[in-house]
Formats: C-alpha cells, structure tokens, sequence
C-alpha cells in the first residue's frame, strides 16, 4: 500500500481512541496516498481490509455481526504520530497517511428534537425566528410551563397527546413539539455520501451566520439490512438562526461545506460494547476559542427520550431503504446558552474554536472551526472514488 510499517513510536493523542481500548474493536478508514482504505484495530495492530472489502459500507454488508474480518497487518497503533492538520501535520503518520471518517457509502442520516432540552431550544429558535438576542426571555416562560412535562412524557403515548391538547390550548404548541413527544421522529439527511469530515481537521460554519453552536452525538453505524453494528462519535454542526427563522431552511442550516463531524473510529458491537453501553453513555464536549472562551458541556443518552432502535426502525423500514448502509446521528441534549459576547445572546462560534466531543467507550473526535468557504472544498464524490477502487484493482470481488 506504499506506507511505512515501522514508523517511530511515538503517539501524541491517545484520547483519540477509547479508554479501555484493549478491548475494543475499532473500523476506520486511513489515505496512505493512494485512496481510501478500510481498515481494523484491535489489540493494537493495524490490519489493512481492502483485500476483504474495498468499503466500509461492503464489510457491514458482507460480515455477520460478530464476524471480525482477516486482513493484512500493516503495524501497530503505537507507530501512530498523530497531529492534526491545522498543526502542520498529517493526521496519521510521518509516513504520509491521513485519518479519515469512518464511513464511506452509507447515507448520513440523523435524528432530531431527541431530549426534552433540545425540543426546548428548537421550539425557542422558531420564536425568536432566528434573534438570538430574544432567546433568554422565551427560554424562562417556556421552561417554566413545558420543560418538566416534556421529561416525563414517552413520545407516542396517552399522556403524550393528552399534553398536546393542553399545550394547544395555551397556544404553547409547535412543529418541534411534535415530534419531540408525537409518535414520529424527525429523521432527516445530515450531508450527502462521502461528505463528512473526520478526526483532526477543519468543519465549517457560514460565515453569514451569526448564532449557531456545535451538537456532540452518538453515531450509529447500520448495515443494508438496518442492523446496528457499531456506534462513533458526531458534531452535527447547527445553525440556529438559520432554522430559526424558518424550519423549511433546515438544509441550509445542516448541510454545508465541511459542516458534519463523525469519527475517529466505529467500534463494533461485541461482548465488550453492546447498544446498553450506548445506552448509558455520556458524550463530552469542549469548546476552546482563540479568544479565551471555554465551553464545556455533556449529553447524557439515559436522558433521551426516544430509544436507539426506535430511531434506527424509523429510519429504515418497510417505507424506506438504504442498501449500502446509513450513519444516524442520535439527537443531543447538550444545547448551550452561556453568553459568549454580549449578555443574553448565549454561544455561538468564533474562527478558530477547537471543539472536542469525547465519551470514555468511543473515543474523541477533535476538529477546528472555521468558516465554510474557507474550509477544503469537497471535490472527492462517488465517481472519483470509484474510479480510484477501479485504479487499484478492488472492484474485481
């Protein structure tokens, strides 16, 4: 594959893989300079998977769960430099080879208005219409009145639509209500294939816009069939005033350049890690800016209101498939309100903000910010890529 085994040891971000990571089963994908490959980490070695499967998306779709596939060592994970290339290095090695997402083929889906705080915020936004400037004033009068019962309400249920009609008649109810407690989650497309970023490099945010915040998430991995596999880490990077003024500015306020975070790597569903674990799990996020400010925050997924396979089942389903897989972001509790400049406008991002979501099983996923059209165009799509498998003869299985 053209990249060094024997590297100096000499590994310079070891929280970037799980804390009891001896145990884990971890799927990535590296660039050693000549194109995407799929690879395994597991009890410290490298394994290259390109002779398995050219994809990601094809080693869900081909393994069973619980299969661990055979490929080719290529070192270990101690060999690994890791730098982060807003510092000047590659994001892998000295040998050249970067870091990439985890996922390749699979659609990028996530789920929305998942905690009771988030359905919160999303309602807040549509009321000040994007003015962050108002936000704090409808925070405290909605809280008071909305914020308990929604955490005690099962989304679906008699209690459910007997708080609709409560929240209808004190003219309190909202499209963003209705599916934080109605039976139907809102799922909808993060990015498009190929498009997300991963470990140690720049995201976007608009420059033209002016409150927005990052979203720290579990990420689930599923195969063609729907079945989890494996679970990552996210920044579903928001746009609130965008949103805000308008739900139907959704795309514009999701889907941008550089503008979705997922990795560093997927770990697998086995004996050590099952989706309890993800169940359990609490997703860290630090906020540092150049300008001092520091931002640190949790979600707690105990808290969520709509379980993992519920959200999985939603997604794919009888109604809708997806036959090379989908990554689904799980929704956020975390959704910050420290004022950053001017009291009472809460957070958003500066250029050069470094943003580290973390939980103790999956990692962390560090990246930096800056503004969209500033951050490396997306120009390596389905078609290159196929043509790159087709270069090195992968597409031959």
């Amino acid at each position: 594959m053209g990249y060094p085994v024997d590297t100096p040891v000499q590994t310079t971000h070891d929280s970037i893989f799980p804390e009891d990571s001896a145990d884990a089963v971890l799927l990535g994908r590296i660039d050693a300079g000549e194109g995407p490959t799929p690879i395994l980490i597991r009890n410290g070695e490298i394994f290259d998977l390109s002779g398995v499967a050219p994809t990601v998306s094809e080693l869900m779709n081909r393994l069973e769960p619980g299969q661990i596939p055979e490929g080719k060592s290529i070192g270990r994970v101690a060999d690994w430099d890791l730098n982060p290339t807003w510092k000047g290095g590659q994001t892998v090695s000295q040998g050249g080879a970067k870091l990439l997402t985890p996922i390749d083929l699979q659609c990028i889906k996530a789920a929305g208005v998942t905690f009771a705080v988030s359905a919160l915020e999303r309602v807040i936004e549509e009321r000040a219409r994007g003015d962050a400037g108002k936000a704090l004033e409808i925070r405290q009068a909605l809280s008071s009145r909305v914020g308990t019962d929604l955490r005690l309400v099962k989304p679906g249920s008699e209690n459910a639509a007997r708080l609709k009609e409560a929240l209808i008649a004190d003219g309190l109810w909202s499209q963003y209500l209705e599916v934080a407690i109605g039976p139907d989650a809102e799922v909808f497309t993060k990015g498009p294939t190929l498009s997300a970023m991963g470990w140690g490099v720049e995201i976007g945010v608009r420059a033209d816009s002016h409150w927005n915040n990052p979203e720290p998430e579990v990420v689930i991995l599923c195969d063609g069939q729907g079945r989890a596999r494996g679970a990552t880490l996210g920044n579903d990077v928001n746009l609130r005033d965008f949103e805000g003024r308008s739900a139907l500015l959704l795309s514009k306020a999701k889907d941008n350049n550089a503008s979705c975070a997922i990795g560093p790597f997927v770990r697998l569903f086995d004996d050590s890690f099952t989706m309890d674990h993800v169940r359990e799990a609490v997703v860290h996020l630090n906020v540092t800016g150049e300008d001092g400010f520091v931002l640190d925050g949790k979600s707690t997924m105990s808290e969520i209101s709509r379980d993992p396979l519920d959200l999985v089942g939603q997604t794919l389903n009888k109604n809708h498939q997806y036959p090379d897989g989908f990554a689904l972001f799980l929704g956020t509790l975390f959704a910050p309100v420290e004022d950053r400049d001017a009291p009472g406008r809460g957070f958003t991002h500066k250029t050069g903000d470094i943003v580290s979501v973390s939980s103790p099983r999956l990692g962390t996923l560090v990246n930096k910010v800056v503004p969209c059209h500033e951050a490396a165009p997306w120009t390596f799509g389905l078609t290159e890529l196929m043509r790159n498998l087709a270069r090195r003869g992968l597409l031959n299985g």
